[in-house]
């Protein structure tokens, strides 16, 4: 599949050389303008990448293929005539990794692939908290401000939904997941590299994610556009169903703490008014409020857009207190 010339590929080992401020231009400009980009030599070897996909594509057939075909025959999906809604053609099991572990009581899992995924979780939370300061950077904010943001009583919300996107019969009428935004902060996403089927919505249009092996493609959540007062945006993206091919996705989200307090970012409303020429309560777009109420609305919500969830936080705004975030 020939890559778009305009997707953001970022290089991060450019991030080490005299290219480093046109590397952080385009970081920037892909988190302004897409809410996506796709990372290469991002740091994750090639051989925990691989093994990681080894072992989850048997995981798969040893243990959830099976089940998938009986939901599909059950539901009688093979023959549908119109278009199915509500459900998605994903078969997927999630781990948890922060505040606690739930790796060791996920059913049919073996050990191997238990210690697998513990070693990859690491990398991708060491990987995500990278980012996050590569964004401050971008954004004027303090080193450690995004972090801290997400941090909460007990640190981040850390977890890895692992999917396989089984050929269907009639990709037409059944997405194999349906449009949304992510709700959360950070999603770091580690997919197939020869079954496509990951769009953005970009002006209107549908473009496709574009399958790189061994990459790592980072989409913007809810969160990031709240604290970032809008300047980065989070973006309508689905996945196509194939009729041919099992598709692999293994997408893990860096997100706030339950009880952390999300609101946009003081310095940031600073620089909104004085652009504008107004006071920074007038420049104030985004609601405040605590990252569990938001996931309570949007569990009913998420494939609806993203506008109505922030009016819908604004009405019933937090009255938490909110002091300065510390940086450590």
């Amino acid at each position: 599949m020939a890559i778009q010339p305009s997707f953001p590929i970022v290089d991060m080992a450019k991030l080490s050389t005299d290219e480093r401020k046109t590397t952080m231009e385009l970081i920037n400009d892909a988190c302004e303008n897409w809410g996506f980009f796709e990372l290469m030599n991002h740091g994750i070897s090639r051989e925990l990448l691989d093994t990681v996909e080894r072992l989850t594509k048997e995981h798969y057939r040893q243990c959830m293929e099976q089940r998938f075909k009986d939901m599909v025959k059950s539901k009688g999906l093979e023959a549908v005539q119109s278009e199915i809604d509500d459900l998605d053609w994903e078969s997927t099991f999630f781990l948890r990794h922060l505040p606690t572990s739930n790796l060791s009581q996920i059913p049919d899992l073996d050990q191997n692939y238990r210690d697998v995924m513990k070693e990859f979780a690491g990398e991708i939370e060491k990987l995500a908290e990278q980012l996050l300061d590569l964004l401050c950077e971008n954004l004027g904010l303090e080193k450690g401000y995004l972090k801290n943001a997400f941090y909460g009583s007990k640190g981040p919300t850390f977890g890895t939904k692992v999917s396989n996107y089984p050929p269907c019969p009639k990709p037409e009428l059944i997405k194999g997941l349906r449009a949304h935004t992510d709700a959360g902060g950070l999603i770091l996403l580690f997919q197939d590299d020869k079954v496509s089927g990951l769009q953005l919505l970009k002006d209107g249009e549908w473009i496709d994610v574009p399958p790189m092996r061994h990459s790592i493609v980072i989409n913007l959540g809810d969160q990031l556009e709240v604290i970032t007062n809008g300047k980065y945006k989070s973006v309508m993206h689905r996945v196509i169903a194939q009729s041919d091919g099992n598709r692999m996705s293994i997408a893990s989200f860096y997100n706030p703490g339950s009880d952390a307090v999300i609101f946009p970012a003081p310095a940031l409303l600073e620089e909104a008014a004085a652009n504008e020429g107004q006071s920074e309560s007038r420049a104030i777009v985004y609601p405040k409020f605590v990252f569990e109420d938001y996931m309570k609305l949007y569990a009913g919500l998420k494939f609806q857009a993203k506008e109505p969830r922030f009016e819908a936080m604004k009405a019933m705004e937090t009255t938490v207190n909110v002091g300065p975030i510390a940086i450590v």
